[in-house]
């Protein structure tokens, strides 16, 4: 296990590169299981859980490698099993997504009940339902999901919700289904587009890209490829909320600004502006961090939306950025009930912060943050958060369980360093066995 120490108080400038999608990154790793031809992908961060899904990869038989920092090879040429490892599929949210590929690659899958974040329920009707409609029978035991298709079909899909991970099942699963598929309700974040962009140059026929309405019609196998994830938006901004608190200014390089709207009309609600130059963009340190009031000076309310509305993961960045912008703003994830639930820990550092129920907050600011020796980070997103507010504190704050932001952010110490900030890593007694193994393992490749 490994802490953070933070000396906060000091300001960021320099340079970054944006990090590629964790979240396209763990939907693309599994799409290589479609093919038997070798697939190269471009561009993926070496986080923790990208290292879970390779392992899993490489259990179910498929040939994994670090062509190069950031480059993954995976040879899935053949495959001795469809059972998910129960303890690894635990860890990660996304091995649920596993479930397209092979019933589309084997007709079959046994898989444990997926992991992730304790931000609350994430249920999985969505997914049963969409690879239902296309011949998937389900079978849920309580601790584990079994899959067998004999044969995918076409079919109009309606998704309850426009689930993301639900919406890649059907989109891996739909690719070499005989027939057609329509999906509505789709999904149509940055990395479903990067999903769907890999799988036609795969040989697959996806219309609809970027809509909530996508047309596959089914061929009879895919190729490999050499493909790129994206930039990873939320580490954007992160990086963005990071600069602003800290004063500094900051150029963030291939961080895909075509993705940024939403998020730029968002922050610019709380006085936090930055420039587009080319694929880069520019965080000036001169920031209003000025609160603008809604029509007729009402408290303006930042809510999660499917996209291309503000994304639920920036919520957190959002919200601790706000204790630094002068006014009141109110914050609604309705999506996750436990998305909240760290405030407590900077309500400690001195943020001015009421929650309302478990699905809204009121951030008051500024505030004149503090640091503190025992904050301990629930996940990715929240982790990150508290991790930016302790860099605008004044004094030391020590953040526990960073595996959790280790997840979703590669070696953000060693760029935060690079920047100016006062970041060390500690080791401490008590890392798992499996996250040794699977950390090995990905040093060696």
């Amino acid at each position: 296990m490994q802490q953070f120490i933070i000396e906060g108080g000091h300001r960021l400038s320099g340079v970054v590169k944006a990090g590629g999608n964790k979240n396209a990154a763990l939907k693309m790793l599994p799409a290589c299981l479609l093919t038997d031809e070798p697939v190269t992908l471009h561009n993926v961060p070496d986080i923790h859980d990208v290292r879970v899904t390779l392992e899993i990869l490489r259990r179910l038989g498929a040939d994994v490698t670090w062509e190069a920092p950031n480059t993954v090879h995976v040879h899935a040429q053949n495959l001795d099993t469809t059972v998910i490892d129960p303890v690894l599929g635990q860890k990660i949210r996304a091995s649920v997504v596993l479930a397209g590929p092979l019933l589309a690659r084997k007709g079959q899958i046994i898989l444990p009940l997926p992991g992730g974040d304790s931000i609350g329920e994430r249920r999985l009707d969505a997914h049963a339902i969409a690879l239902t409609k296309l011949g998937a029978v389900i079978e849920h035991t309580g601790t584990t999901l079994g899959m067998r298709a004999d044969r995918l079909t076409g079919a109009d899909i309606l998704l309850p919700e426009a689930s993301v991970t639900a919406t890649e099942n059907a989109l891996m699963a739909a690719v070499v289904a005989h027939g057609t598929t329509i999906i509505r309700n789709a999904a149509s974040e940055p990395h479903v587009q990067d999903l769907c962009a890999m799988l036609n140059g795969m040989g697959a026929q996806i219309e609809g890209s970027g809509t909530n309405r996508l047309i596959i019609t089914g061929v009879d196998r895919l190729r490999g490829g050499e493909f790129r994830v994206g930039a990873d938006f939320i580490e954007v901004g992160s990086f963005i909320g990071a600069a602003a608190m800290t004063g500094g200014d900051l150029l963030i390089q291939d961080a895909d600004p075509q993705h940024l709207d939403v998020i730029a009309l968002t922050f610019g609600r709380l006085g936090i502006r930055w420039e587009t130059r080319g694929a880069d963009i520019y965080v000036p340190d001169s920031q209003p961090l000025t609160v603008v009031p809604d029509l007729g000076n009402r408290i303006p309310i930042i809510k999660a939306q499917p996209w291309p509305a503000f994304p639920p993961d920036l919520m957190s960045i959002a919200l601790v950025a706000a204790t630094q912008s002068a006014g009141a703003v109110l914050f609604h994830d309705w999506m996750y009930e436990s998305r909240f639930f760290f405030t407590d820990k900077l309500v400690r550092m001195g943020a001015r912060i009421t929650l309302c129920d478990p699905h809204r907050v009121l951030v008051q600011g500024p505030a004149a943050l503090r640091g503190q020796p025992n904050i301990t980070s629930p996940d990715i997103r929240a982790g990150m958060a508290m991790l930016l507010a302790a860099l605008a504190a004044k004094g030391e704050t020590r953040i526990f369980n960073i595996q959790q932001i280790d997840r979703g952010y590669e070696r953000v110490d060693e760029r935060l360093r690079a920047l100016g900030a006062f970041v060390v890593r500690l080791d401490v007694e008590g890392a798992s066995s499996i996250d040794e193994t699977i950390d090995t393992k990905s040093a060696q490749h």
